[in-house]
């Protein structure tokens, strides 16, 4: 079931009447059928999947807990670890290691046929996976204590605002709020409202429409010019930004008129001056998910030099194997890494490099920063876009051969895009409009992991009513032209 569907437009209210309808006590009980529901829609079967992960990280929990001897902890949570990968690997990652297996074998001139299983990747496994891990992990470093009921710890699992893409929570922020008492409350609402009329108006009318001409140059690499692959790239830049915040948008709304805050997962990224501030802002649930338990259990920046280097590249290539099973997204984690690593061997020689030259206080390096980090994030996004290794090699020699200074080129380039030279102005102008407009509002109503200062008087007041209407609008308009229906956010296939 998709946020930008009929059926979610109905499934919704009806929940949300039923949980302020429904006595604390049986909320859980709702919500937990809801969110069951809610992932069935996919498809029945799943749920026997997220219910058999739940089952063994809840019991893992358990004994871990209950038991005082060092080697049964250790058993009981090297089982709930390995069983929940072991399933993230069987649907993710067994065909991916299968085909690169066959093709190295091939390599040798040895005759090998690829081996793949017949099996659809499960929606939202890498999250709620992820969200178990974490869980059975800090019950073992008593970081927390187990939950001992476990229909409140089904629900941290399959929390239906956040199942499918994130936020991915932890269980010290989400179980105790299933477990406090919610009332309706108006703040709420109008907060909740606010950032999924926000969302869907990403979602929907940015990312969608710039998806078509993303599509057009992605999808037909052969036909690809220099100019179509650099302009393509960096709307692709704007539509995973679009797409995976506004899913988070929606979700924080939705969890909100329920009374629950998510965690924030977008902090304006491409405003970062470095790969590392990057980092910080993007997708911050699971960058600080691999900090917290892939990069410090290595070791972390506590250790020699080349070790930490070493702990840097191999956190960042898992997290880009995280996102796909494929080279694409190995090499999109490994860039990164290597910007890591760069950037921290040059940190010390360009801040006295600026110092000398005078530039530490001018007011261009925030600028030339920015820009700089914004180039190097949009060239290593071609390899995560990109459809396969080969097609990448395409896209990378157009881009760096395949330049024409001349009308005719750049009109074959916008109409290979299927979009018109207007169009494209018009477009982008109303994406800076809308990020400006965004940052001016979040810094008035002082947005922070969803805790929201109310600011409803006065001329901000006024200003951001304002354009709330007109985003509802626009978003209906949208909906009304079915342009809006059916379209499923790119991190689902995470």
């Amino acid at each position: 079931m998709l946020f930008n569907s009929v059926a979610f437009l109905i499934f919704f209210p009806v929940v949300a009447i039923l949980f302020y309808v429904v006595p604390h006590r049986f909320r859980w009980i709702a919500l937990l059928i809801a969110s069951y529901y809610f992932y069935m829609s996919w498809d029945a079967y799943l749920v026997f999947l997220i219910l058999g992960t739940t089952v063994i990280s809840y019991a893992a929990g358990l004994i871990i807990e209950k038991t005082d001897k060092k080697a049964i902890k250790t058993t009981a949570m090297i089982i709930a670890v390995a069983s929940s990968l072991l399933v993230l690997f069987f649907f993710k990652y067994f065909n991916f290691l299968s085909s690169s297996i066959s093709a190295l074998i091939r390599s040798f001139g040895i005759p090998m046929s690829d081996f793949g299983l017949n099996v659809l990747l499960p929606v939202g496994i890498s999250f709620y996976t992820f969200q178990t891990l974490s869980y059975v992990i800090d019950v073992y470093k008593c970081k927390i204590k187990a939950e001992r009921h476990f229909g409140y710890y089904a629900l941290f699992v399959s929390f239906f605002p956040q199942l499918v893409a994130g936020p991915i929570e932890r269980p010290e922020n989400l179980l105790p709020q299933l477990k406090t008492e919610r009332k309706f409350n108006s703040e709420n609402l109008r907060i909740g409202l606010k950032f999924t009329v926000v969302g869907f108006f990403k979602k929907i009318v940015i990312a969608d429409t710039i998806g078509i001409a993303v599509n057009a140059v992605y999808n037909d690499p052969a036909n690809a010019s220099g100019l179509g692959v650099a302009l393509a790239t960096v709307l692709f830049a704007v539509q995973i930004l679009c797409d995976f915040d506004g899913y988070t948008n929606i979700a924080i709304g939705v969890a909100k008129m329920l009374g629950f805050d998510l965690m924030k997962n977008f902090d304006n990224p491409y405003s970062a001056r470095s790969i590392k501030e990057f980092w910080g802002r993007w997708h911050i649930s699971l960058s600080t998910w691999f900090r917290d338990y892939v990069y410090i259990p290595l070791g972390g920046n506590r250790c020699a030099k080349p070790r930490h280097l070493f702990n840097l590249f191999i956190t960042f290539v898992l997290s880009g194997l995280w996102h796909g099973a494929d080279w694409t997204f190995v090499i999109w984690g490994a860039l990164h890494g290597f910007y890591q690593i760069i950037g921290n061997i040059t940190s010390d020689p360009r801040k006295r490099l600026r110092q000398k030259i005078k530039l530490e206080d001018s007011a261009m390096l925030p600028v030339w920063q920015k820009a700089i980090t914004f180039m190097l994030v949009c060239f290593a996004w071609i390899f995560f876009r990109a459809n396969s290794i080969i097609e990448c090699g395409i896209l990378l020699k157009a881009l760096f051969t395949d330049w024409t200074l001349s009308f005719t080129y750049i009109e074959s380039t916008f109409e290979s895009m299927k979009i018109g030279g207007t169009a494209f102005l018009f477009g982008l102008t109303g994406i800076f409009l809308l990020y400006s407009v965004s940052k001016r509002i979040d810094r008035l109503e002082g947005v922070r992991y969803c805790r929201v200062a109310y600011v409803g008087q006065g001329e901000y007041g006024i200003f951001a009513y304002t354009l709330l209407t007109v985003l509802v609008a626009v978003v209906w308009v949208y909906l009304a032209s079915q342009t809006g229906f059916g379209n499923s956010f790119i991190y689902f296939q995470f």
